[in-house]
């Protein structure tokens, strides 16, 4: 048995499988443009969501608690990975794993209390919140209560 006869017989699986893949995507593509409508208006080039007309431009500006929330979400997902990948291998690691991973959890709830202590997490407009140190705030709490 020649090489290239061997190569063909190992890797036919795959060829038929790019083919079909290849295949398959050619015919949704051909039958998009054959099926499709072909009425072209103003309003065809429109983007169209929730039967909304847009209004205004998509170039918005956010605030960076948006880009904050989701650096925080990316690093406590993967510290979370981490601990499923420390729980898959428990029974291996033994009781310096555990302890090991009670000071990994102690650190990430230190962070955690730290976002909360310097308001990282706070949602809240500033205008918005109530800051009673004694002021006419808890005067206000107190005289509504009789």
């Amino acid at each position: 048995m020649s090489i290239t006869t061997e190569i063909t017989t190992h890797n036919w699986a795959f060829l038929v499988f790019l083919i079909g893949a290849f295949s398959l995507c050619a015919f949704m593509l051909l039958g998009g443009v054959l099926l499709g409508g072909r009425a072209w208006t103003r309003s065809k080039n429109i983007p169209f969501e929730s039967g909304i007309n847009p209004v205004g431009t998509a170039r918005l500006r956010f605030s960076a608690k948006f880009y904050l929330v989701a650096m925080f979400f990316v690093i406590f997902d993967v510290e979370a990975l981490y601990l499923y990948a420390w729980s898959t291998a428990i029974r291996e690691a033994g009781w310096i794993g555990f302890i090991e991973a009670t000071i990994f959890i102690c650190i990430l709830l230190a962070g955690l209390l730290y976002l909360v202590r310097i308001s990282a997490i706070d949602w809240t407009p500033n205008r918005s919140q109530r800051r009673c140190h004694m002021g006419p705030c808890s005067q206000n709490l107190t005289l509504s209560k009789k």
